[in-house]
């Protein structure tokens, strides 16, 4: 009795001290209270009258969640005594952020007046999401769905407004859920898989959670998945090299003259062994049988060989020493390349094809790298002329040329870029120079470039008596709004091959501004000068420009729309006269059912050409559609072309047709009218028929077959004959006594499957299955038994002790449903499941042996207790295991003495 009394002194001593104190220290203990708490509400009560009182005191909440712990009681109070009544309250973990209200109805229980006591209290709010994985299927078929599903969970007391993200799945339930606290919801996810797969690989799905107000707590769960091909690579024990042949068809009816005739091609390109060492490419394209066009291919044949440091090259190609000597020179020779630590060196022959002048050139090179992006390079090259003169601009060469060279490349810093040439050239009777140099710099808000060429009027490289710069320039104000400005030369006087026209000779210069004004659209203003100069005689353009023009770029829905307009003033030298010159264009695309579609257009009022204030209209359209992987159809139209654009082959109708015909093999048709180059109105017309077949040419074996055999146990199971087993591609059937046997099979890495349509429904293997199987051995053996499946099925049960309390109600007014987690486990297999209070649950098709059987609380309320939180059984063929789950309810138990532990103090009146 004295223990019991100096608990009660100890708990209570607080109450003591604040009765002598103000209310406001009663006030703060009723505020920042957690859920899931208890605690003890203080109501000051006095008794004014002269005789002894006993009051009923009943307690009621503005909650359910809030639960008074002594929810009747009595006061015995003394005359004029002031007393403090204890109300103990438990806080329930649902309870939810807020003000509450807790009543005291008094009862005088002589008189039977009543009166009441109320109290306010706060409860603090409680923020914490969970997010677990819950189930999730270890392996699934290509092309099938995987389902997994994730259990999220408001383990906090303010309602959360969820937001459900995944980045590679697709979420069933809404993306946006609201959570009371303490409630939880199952989300699942799935994602369908490619049946198209050529490999085995794993697939992650994701899911991610986060409460609107507090975006920053995210909750972020992964789940693995083993996805197994159906229709896997069909990998064999070569390596192979890819090769393209084929075969074209070409007809060509060129200026009123007909022409057509075969043309082969072959190419391949790829490693002659299994660690891709030694790479090689060639390429062999037969006699055209029409004339070059852009269309058609020229004759060519070349093989490259590349292995570690070293590089060489046979055959045709566009050799190149330096920029200044000898930029771009199409022709028949060899090239070989050695690379050292930080040195290269090389060298070309080559004999120009397209360039009658040159009879045969030789270079010869070192370079050194300073840094990774830095380098300097010295050369020579050697060209020897034709027999007849060649022209260099106001020089002639009439003898070898003999030209050193020196450039490099310069990483200045981070931002700077530097490169530049010097060049010498000699002949017999001649010397010239050449430079250039160009630097580059990019920063965050502005980048640019320039370049400068000078050559000397004797120089006998690439370029002759030339002086050109270029230049380009762009600053970002804001994000939205930038300036820029160019300016371009054309170099002229330079060796070009003759296989194809040259561009008309141009200057340009423009400055401008552009603006972005929504995020998918800008307009761009700029000012600008242009020369334009025809190359050809005779002239059909010769005119200096300065316009102004504006640009519109815009994306609206599916559609993208580009407008231009231009206005200008032109000076006319080929007519000798001024005029305006004004142009207006559109252009629309869009892609709708697998097509794209592009319609364009322009109206020109122009004095460029041989009329003043001449009209033109340009206008066109294609549309290209894929109708499947293996068939695709092209369109084109456009009326006419610009003068300007003589040198290029220009198409005024074009289709092409292509389609796979089955796995390697193709099929290409084409047909087109055009405007061949340096014409203006001549049209021709040339078609072509290409077949294409892609074989895999094996250079080198890599391993030898492999098999797997076995046998399948029969353990009380009807038949083991007739089982159907798939190895990735590979299938075999049991026989009789239950062997099979897998020949010819790839080395690696596969997964063996059973096809649950060729056993019984309750069959089940005693080992995990598909069984992931590693076959490096010549023979390989792997057994396992068939086995009829058990089954666990179970009931959770509620036990409730002492009196029934009035809890557990959501704020609708229903009954909350309580929740278990049940997992069933083995050595190699996990199976869980949310299992409500009061219901029943199974886990069906187990292999039989030891599982063990655990419950989880989920969130139960602190109240509930399981009686046993786990099982050990063992399971044996064909069983059903019966278990059940009990969860007990007890309410807290309250012993509270007989007589009341009163605090307070009387009131003694002066007596005049």
């Amino acid at each position: 009795m004295i223990r019991t009394w100096t608990l009660f002194i100890i708990l209570l001593f607080p109450i003591f001290s604040f009765s002598q104190q103000q209310s406001s220290p009663l006030i703060s203990k009723r505020d920042s209270l957690m859920p899931g708490t208890s605690t003890s509400i203080p109501f000051t009560l006095e008794n004014s009258s002269a005789e002894n009182k006993v009051y009923d005191i009943s307690a009621t909440t503005s909650d359910p969640n809030i639960v008074p712990i002594l929810a009747k009681g009595e006061l015995k109070m003394v005359p004029h005594e002031t007393s403090v009544y204890l109300l103990p309250l438990r806080i329930t973990a649902e309870t939810a952020k807020g003000l509450y209200t807790i009543t005291l109805n008094i009862t005088d229980r002589h008189s039977g007046i009543s009166f009441v006591k109320t109290s306010q209290i706060t409860i603090s709010g409680s923020r914490k999401l969970s997010l677990k994985a819950l189930n999730s299927p270890e392996f699934i078929r290509a092309g099938e769905t995987i389902h997994s599903s994730f259990l999220l969970k408001n383990n906090g007391n303010v309602t959360e407004n969820v937001i459900l993200e995944s980045k590679n799945a697709i979420i069933d339930y809404d993306t946006s859920i609201v959570l009371s606290p303490n409630e939880s919801k199952v989300i699942n996810v799935h994602k369908l898989t490619s049946p198209d797969l050529r490999q085995n690989e794993v697939q992650n799905l994701n899911l991610s959670a986060y409460s609107k107000d507090s975006p920053e707590e995210n909750q972020d769960v992964y789940v693995s998945t083993q996805v197994i091909s159906v229709k896997p690579l069909e990998n064999d024990i070569y390596h192979r090299l890819p090769i393209a042949a084929s075969l074209s068809f070409i007809g060509m009816q060129n200026m009123g003259v007909y022409q057509d005739g075969f043309q082969g091609e072959l190419y391949g390109k790829g490693t002659l062994d299994k660690d891709n060492k030694n790479q090689i490419e060639f390429h062999a394209v037969t006699r055209n049988p029409v004339e070059f066009s852009s269309f058609t291919q020229y004759e060519e044949y070349f093989v490259n060989y590349k292995r570690d440091h070293l590089f060489v090259h046979l055959g045709d190609k566009t050799y190149s020493s330096s920029y200044l000597t000898e930029f771009a020179r199409y022709g028949r020779g060899a090239e070989i390349r050695y690379d050292f630590n930080k040195v290269r060196v090389g060298g070309f022959y080559n004999h120009p094809r397209f360039f009658k002048d040159i009879k045969d050139e030789f270079n010869i090179y070192s370079t050194f790298r300073i840094r990774k992006e830095s380098e300097i390079s010295t050369g020579y090259l050697y060209k020897i002329p034709e027999k007849r003169e060649i022209n260099y601009g106001d020089g002639r060469l009439d003898s070898e040329a003999h030209l050193p060279y020196i450039k490099g490349k310069f990483k200045l810093s981070r931002n700077i870029n530097l490169s530049g040439e010097l060049a010498y050239s000699t002949t017999e009777k001649t010397e010239g120079t050449a430079y250039m140099m160009q630097t580059e710099a990019i920063f965050e808000k502005f980048n640019g470039s320039l370049m400068y060429i000078k050559t000397s009027p004797k120089f006998a490289g690439y370029f002759t008596n030339t002086d050109t710069f270029n230049g380009n320039i762009y600053y970002n104000i804001t994000k939205k709004l930038s300036v820029f400005a160019n300016y371009m030369q054309d170099v002229k006087n330079f060796q070009r091959d003759n296989l194809l026209l040259a561009a008309p000779y141009r200057k340009y210069f423009q400055y401008g501004v552009q603006y972005k004004y929504l995020s998918n659209g800008f307009i761009i203003l700029n000012n600008a000068y242009q020369k334009y100069q025809d190359r050809l005689e005779p002239k059909q353009f010769d005119y200096n420009e300065r316009f102004f023009k504006i640009s519109i770029n815009q994306q609206i829905g599916i559609f993208q729309i580009n407008l231009d307009g231009q206005l200008g003033k032109t000076d006319n030298y080929l007519t000798e006269f001024s005029g305006n010159s004004s142009l207006y264009s559109a252009n629309i695309s869009f892609q709708k059912f697998r097509t794209s579609f592009n319609v364009f257009g322009s109206y020109a009022i122009t004095s460029r050409y041989q009329l003043q204030n001449q009209k033109n209209l340009y206008y066109g359209a294609r549309i290209f559609n894929r109708f499947s992987d293996k068939t695709s159809l092209s369109i084109f139209y456009q009326n006419n072309y610009i003068p300007e654009e003589y040198f290029k082959d220009r198409n005024l109708f074009e289709l092409l047709f292509h389609q796979q015909l089955f796995p390697g093999n193709e099929l290409d048709l084409s047909g087109r009218y055009s405007l061949q180059r340096g014409e203006i109105g001549k049209k021709d017309f040339i078609f072509s028929m290409r077949y294409t077949w892609r074989p895999n040419i094996p250079v080198q074996k890599t391993t030898e077959y492999v098999s797997l055999s076995g046998n399948i146990s029969n353990l009380g199971i009807k038949k083991t004959e007739g089982i159907k087993l798939m190895l990735g591609s590979y299938i075999s059937i049991t026989d009789k006594e239950g062997n099979y046997i897998f020949k010819n099979v790839i080395p690696g890495n596969y997964f063996l499957e059973i096809d649950r349509s060729t056993t019984e429904i309750n069959d089940i293997p005693t080992q995990i299955f598909p069984a992931t199987l590693s076959l490096m051995n010549k023979e390989n053996i792997f057994n396992f038994g068939l086995t009829a499946a058990a089954s666990i099925k179970g009931h959770v049960q509620l036990q409730e002790t002492g009196e029934k309390e009035n809890t557990g109600i959501d704020k609708k007014g229903k009954k909350k449903r309580e929740s278990i987690i049940v997992e069933a486990s083995s050595n190699d297999q996990t199976y869980r499941k949310i299992c409500f209070v009061g219901e029943d649950f199974d886990f069906t098709y187990l292999r039989p042996g030891n599982w063990t059987v655990k419950v989880y609380r989920n969130g139960l309320d602190k109240r509930y207790k399981i009686s046993t939180n786990q099982f050990q059984l063992s399971l044996q063929p064909a069983e059903t295991k019966q278990l059940n789950i009990s969860v007990v309810k007890q309410p807290v138990e309250i012993k509270y003495q007989q007589e009341s532990l009163k605090v307070g103090y009387n009131e003694i009146k002066n007596k005049k």
